[in-house]
Formats: C-alpha cells, sequence, structure tokens
C-alpha cells in the first residue's frame, strides 16, 4: 500500500519542485520578473482579469472556436480516411493530392484563411479544421485498414451484405479504438490551432494573450497559457472516461 501511494505522490512532488524553482528563478534576480513572472504574482493577475470579465469572454469566444473547428475536423477526418481506407481507387487518386498537402503547417493557410474569410471566427473555424483534419485522416484510414477481413466476411455470411451495413455494424466498431486514438491527439493538436487562429485578432485567448504580451504583460500571458492547459487537461480526462465507456466490450 504505501509503494503505492508514495507512487501517487511522486507527480505532485515533481509538480511542487517545479513551481518551487520556477519561483526561485525570477526572485533571484537570474531572469528579469518583467520576461518570467514567478508564480507567486499570478492568482492577482487572474482576479484582475476575472473581474474585468475578460477571462470569461476568452475562454467562451475559444471554446466556441475549439468545440466548432474540432467537429468540422474529426469528422471530415473519419469520413475522408474512410473513403480511402475502404477502397483502393480513393486512396490511390488521393495519393499524391496528400503528399503535397499533407507537410504543410497549419500557420501556412493563415493568410489564405484570411483572405478567404477576412478576420472571423470562420477563419479560425477553417485553421483549427485543417490542424485536426489530417491526424484524424491517418488515423481513421490506417484503423479501417486493420479491420480483419474476416470479420466482414462473417458480417456477409450473417447477411450483412450491403456496405453501408458493413460499415455502420463491423467495420467502424471494429476501427473505433484505432479511430479514438487520433481523436484524442486531435484534442490537443486543436489547442494549439486556437492560439494560431487568434492571435491575429479573432476574440479568444489567443487574441488575449497577444494584447497582453504587446503592453509586457507576462503575468496575464502566463495566466492564460494556464487556463489553457488546465481546460485541455479537463477536456483529455473527459474524452478518456468516455472513450473507456465506449471500448467497454473489448475488456
Amino acid at each position: 500500500m504505501r509503494p503505492r501511494r508514495g507512487a501517487a505522490l511522486l507527480p505532485l512532488v515533481g509538480l511542487a519542485a517545479f513551481f518551487a524553482l520556477w519561483e526561485a528563478v525570477p526572485r533571484a534576480g537570474l531572469v528579469n520578473p518583467a520576461f518570467l513572472p514567478p508564480p507567486s504574482v499570478l492568482p492577482e493577475a487572474f482576479l484582475r482579469e476575472l473581474r474585468s470579465g475578460q477571462w470569461l469572454a476568452a475562454i467562451g469566444g475559444s471554446l466556441g472556436h475549439y468545440a466548432a473547428g474540432l467537429v468540422i475536423g474529426v469528422g471530415l477526418g473519419i469520413a475522408a480516411g474512410t473513403l480511402t481506407g475502404l477502397f483502393r481507387t480513393a486512396e490511390a487518386l488521393s495519393a499524391w493530392v496528400v503528399r503535397v498537402l499533407r507537410p504543410v503547417p497549419g500557420l501556412a493557410w493563415v493568410p489564405f484563411a484570411i483572405i478567404w474569410f477576412g478576420v472571423s471566427p470562420a477563419a479560425a473555424l477553417f485553421i483549427i479544421a485543417v490542424g485536426v483534419f489530417w491526424i484524424v485522416y491517418f488515423a481513421s484510414h490506417g484503423a479501417i485498414r486493420g479491420v480483419d477481413r474476416d470479420l466482414v466476411e462473417v458480417a456477409e455470411a450473417f447477411g450483412f451484405r450491403s456496405a453501408p451495413e458493413r460499415l455502420l455494424k463491423v467495420v467502424w466498431p471494429a476501427a473505433t479504438p484505432g479511430i479514438l486514438v487520433g481523436v484524442r491527439t486531435a484534442l490537443g493538436q486543436a489547442w494549439m490551432a486556437v492560439v494560431a487562429a487568434e492571435i491575429f485578432g479573432v476574440p479568444g485567448l489567443g487574441q488575449r494573450m497577444m494584447q497582453a504580451s504587446t503592453l509586457l504583460a507576462t503575468d496575464i500571458v502566463v495566466v492564460y497559457m494556464l487556463t489553457m492547459a488546465l481546460l485541455y487537461g479537463l477536456l483529455d480526462a473527459a474524452f478518456t472516461a468516455l472513450q473507456r465507456r465506449m471500448l467497454r466490450w473489448r475488456a
């Protein structure tokens, strides 16, 4: 029992040591506190943002962009991955399109997003969806390809002869674990894309961080960085619980 308790406490000890070191570095003058504020000043900065209403407004804006972009990117990624995973012809037709577009980083699409949609939430959704799409696409494609063909043949023998029936009853359920791994990875990628999408003026956490950085209000910048980390942690924990629930049949 004691070794287990010790193992459970180790992450907390490591986190406490990290914050203690962070506090000590600017306090000792090793780094200018204006560039790296100690964590002890963050509660006051957070309360200022909370009282002004900007913290809640920024979270609301970013969560809206995050959720919509994630849904679009995940939906398109699963659809495209399923299509190319099931049909060799579709994979062959898209092979060079994938090779050309996949290496293009999400930030490279920002100019086009602004040209096409202006500095608007639609531009943010586009950038987030692009960042999410490729992760989910490759996860879905690999998961669909990895489905045991014997399962499909057995399904046909039991009367699931139409393609939609086989897809819904056999292929997608069998590929779900692999697809969910991609979706979980996309949860983190989407947060990085949110900042990239909002630093150009779309209201949200990214915009507020840029406003604070121009004023050298690094304490506020760190508050929003930690806010994003906390939100991601909560979303990841919720998704992990959902994932376990969806995959109970594997136990």
